[in-house]
């Protein structure tokens, strides 16, 4: 087989798993659903009032203000209200265009702002590397607060071992990266050559210059740029938790029924899911909704099914309002400055 041919069998098969996995995951929630008391539902989200949704509202900024702070940490000379527009459209771009939608829109932005491209590509990659390292972090830290408070769940703890090792990799393969200049362009070019049986078109000496302009980009910045990068994601997590906490207690669940610590934990242990679209609509929320049932007492499924809904629409509705905002305040600025280049 032809690599021209191959190409596009491969992105058909890509296709085809994706509608699979989507129409399971439908399948599961119109089964599950049938089985719900959608009257209850409603009258816990009656509890809802607003200055209760403002209360959340204020909350969604603080939790995306902390998921862009990586990038003002990467990015010389971006301040962090400028990063959080930035992030803010590119999240837009990811409800609305595939990959790599989001990454063009954050280019093109940064060149307008005039940064330029190489600094702007290496904050990004930085930016994308911390979550990812605190994404699959999560679980050992949820672990580590049920260790802690006494409390002890065998699953959630086998759950986030895998998870630990992925991101310990990560966080192994940027020490390697970064060791040395001569060492990246090594690792660099091997891992291109090893691609390159796969895709013919890659080159591994391309990949080695890549690396190392990659690596002259940041590597000032690092040393002082990713432990703070992930201590802000890593709040930005805890962030999202308690807003999740908050949703539940305004529609009625209280901590008698489910303590916030439970929450905290299983949310936790979860996050990891959020790597499927829509930050794992569905299948995080299954999960954490199960773990939430079997240790609470007296805990009504309603109930917990309206906090989630009232997250999920302040967590995912919010910043899709803040990236039309966003892009608009941009191309608002464009029109202003005519002569900026835009990319």
């Amino acid at each position: 087989m032809s690599p021209s041919t191959a190409e596009p069998r491969r992105r058909w098969l890509r296709f085809a798993v994706t509608v699979a996995v989507t129409l399971l995951i439908l399948a599961v929630g119109i089964s599950l659903a049938d089985e719900i008391d959608w009257e209850g539902v409603r009258s816990s989200l009656a509890r809802l009032e607003a200055w209760q949704l403002l209360v959340l509202c204020l909350g969604l900024l603080l939790r995306q203000w902390l998921n862009a702070l990586p990038l003002a940490l990467f990015i010389d000379g971006l301040p962090s209200w400028r990063a959080m527009q930035n992030d803010q459209a590119a999240i837009l771009m990811t409800t609305v265009a595939p990959p790599p939608a989001d990454y063009v829109m954050r280019f093109a932005i940064f060149t307008s702002w005039g940064i330029a491209l190489p600094a702007a590509v290496a904050g990004s990659v930085m930016n994308t590397l911390s979550f990812y390292v605190v994404r699959f972090g999560a679980p050992v830290l949820g672990s580590l607060l049920m260790i802690l408070l006494g409390t002890f769940h065998l699953g959630e703890l086998l759950g986030a071992l895998p998870s630990m090792l992925v991101s310990v990799a990560i966080l192994g393969a940027l020490w390697l990266a970064f060791r040395g200049e001569a060492f990246t362009a090594v690792l660099a070019r091997r891992a291109g050559d090893l691609v390159a049986r796969v895709r013919p078109k890659v080159s591994g000496e391309a990949w080695a210059e890549s690396a190392a302009g990659f690596r002259r980009q940041v590597i000032g910045r690092v040393p002082r740029a990713l432990p703070r990068s992930l201590l802000a994601l890593t709040a930005m997590v805890l962030v999202d938790a308690t807003l999740l906490v908050a949703s539940l207690r305004f529609v009625g669940v209280d901590a008698q029924q489910v303590p916030a610590i439970e929450v905290v934990v299983a949310f936790l242990v979860a996050y990891p899911l959020t790597l499927f679209p829509f930050s794992g609509i569905g299948i995080l929320d299954a999960v954490v909704i199960a773990t939430l049932l079997s240790v609470g007492t007296d805990v009504y499924e309603e109930g917990v099914i309206a906090g989630f809904f009232v997250w999920r629409i302040v967590t995912i509705g919010g910043p899709i309002l803040l990236g039309l905002l966003s892009v608009a305040l941009w191309k608002w600025e464009l029109l202003r400055r005519p002569t900026t280049p835009a990319a």
